[in-house]
């Protein structure tokens, strides 16, 4: 008979709260986005947010600010 091993358990997910506040106006733009789009405006912002937030070993350098922040002068500009 085969031994069965063991599955690793599963690491518990951590949930932190961010608080964001809205005006009137916003929060009524956002409710009628979403309706428009059938979703909730949690689903909207963490879809939004998803893109930034996969850097699970540090930001890329080359989304820091630098001192000189105008990209002006940087080479093929000639």
């Amino acid at each position: 008979m085969p031994v069965k091993t063991r599955r690793k358990k599963r690491k518990k997910v951590r949930y932190r709260i961010i608080k964001l506040k809205l005006t009137a106006g916003q929060y009524n733009s956002l409710q009628g986005y979403c309706n428009a789009r059938k979703t909730t405006p949690n689903k909207l912002i963490k879809k939004l947010l998803k893109p930034r937030l996969h850097y699970v070993n540090g930001v890329p350098e080359d989304f820091y600010v630098t001192e000189n922040q105008l990209e002006l002068f940087e080479s093929g500009h000639s």
